[in-house]
């Protein structure tokens, strides 16, 4: 073979030498690649004590502790409204006044009848003593008499019931009817002259979710607020916890309850107001934060290095050579951010709060080659 023809074998050789070492090379340096855009960053945080507080959240509406409507017994047309909206009136003051003409009219009517019923009852009380009347005519004039005694009685109750007087000390809470408007008696639905309240005390009804109707309690603390007062926080009490659902789902059929499992349960809680300076008003909307833990001194992490599993709840170590191990802890009080460790963590060991993966820069063919990730 002559030097030539060697020459270019030589060539051809060394060439695919470095074709091969270019793409072994190039291959590897892609595996590195992907190795650290696939390594975990594990971000990690000590756990340390800190002063905790656990809420739950709820919204209400504020009413008066004390309100009366006021309505009448009789069916009458209202003669004159003696008070009007924002007055302040004590308990027995008169506050409307009906239309009593018929209801004179029945009095006198039933006095009548009464004395003219006393004159026969007496005389045949007389005869009958002196053998003129039997012993049944007696009970009939008795018993004529105790009718018109009983029809005066209901007649002079109606007449009074023309004066319509306050049931409690208040305030007259929005305007009342107005003169001449017929005052309808009844039980389902009378007519309503005004509505009186004590503003003094007042309330809030709330709704609170069946997740954290367990950890509310009588006499827990809490503040709100209402978007009349930007900024100010009022203080409230919890006083009651209803032991009913607001739908009273449990009382309807089973069909309906399995139409509605899905559907949120909420809970009435009532909480006592302290409003001092008098500035809440009935049916303000309330956001209330009801405070059902807290601890100065509590042994917390973030909520996001909390896990859990069938066997419970657990957080991962991250110790000082990198490495990491599932560690079970016993939790306490949860507030927004953190959660208290009872037992199996120690104050300042590193706990994972995040895993997330190195990002490299693509080209658009890369960015576009399929659709967002699911999370």
């Amino acid at each position: 073979m002559d030097k030539t023809k060697l020459k270019k074998r030589l060539k051809w050789i060394i060439l695919l030498i470095v074709i091969i070492a270019a793409g072994t090379f190039g291959y590897n340096y892609y595996q590195q690649k992907q190795q650290i855009a696939n390594t975990p960053i594990i971000e990690s945080v000590p756990a340390k004590y800190i002063s905790m507080k656990s809420v739950v959240s709820a919204t209400g509406t504020i009413k008066p502790l004390e309100s009366v409507e006021v309505s009448s017994k009789i069916t009458a047309r209202v003669k004159q409204v003696l008070v009007k909206e924002n007055d302040h009136v004590t308990a027995g003051q008169t506050v409307a006044l009906l239309d009593g003409k018929d209801y004179e009219t029945q009095k006198e009517q039933a006095e009548f009848t009464l004395n003219n019923a006393k004159i026969k009852y007496d005389r045949t009380s007389y005869l009958y003593n002196i053998g003129a009347k039997s012993k049944e005519e007696l009970d009939d004039a008795q018993y004529n008499y105790d009718t018109a005694e009983s029809k005066l009685a209901e007649a002079e109750s109606n007449l009074a019931e023309t004066v319509i007087t306050s049931p409690m000390d208040g305030v007259v809470i929005g305007e009342p009817v107005t003169d001449g408007t017929m005052a309808v008696q009844g039980n389902s639905n009378p007519t309503v002259i005004m509505r009186i309240a004590d503003l003094s005390q007042k309330q809030i009804t709330a709704k609170v979710d069946e997740t954290d109707i367990g950890n509310v309690k009588v006499g827990q603390k809490a503040t709100f607020t209402v978007d009349a007062y930007s900024g100010k926080t009022f203080t409230a009490t919890v006083s009651k916890i209803s032991q009913t659902d607001l739908d009273n789902s449990w009382n309807t059929s089973s069909s309906s309850s399995s139409s509605s499992s899905a559907a949120v349960i909420y809970y009435s809680v009532t909480l006592d107001v302290d409003d001092p300076e008098g500035l809440l008003m009935p049916s303000m909307t309330a956001r209330v934060e009801i405070e059902t833990a807290n601890k100065d001194n509590a042994l917390a992490v973030p909520l996001s290095a909390l896990k859990t599993d069938s066997n419970g709840s657990y957080v991962v170590i991250v110790k000082k050579d990198g490495t990491t191990e599932n560690r079970y802890v016993e939790t306490g009080i949860y507030s927004d951010d953190n959660v208290e460790i009872i037992s199996g963590l120690s104050e300042g060991e590193a706990v994972s709060v995040a895993m997330a993966k190195k990002t490299t820069k693509s080209n658009n063919n890369q960015r576009n080659s399929g659709p967002p990730p699911r999370f």
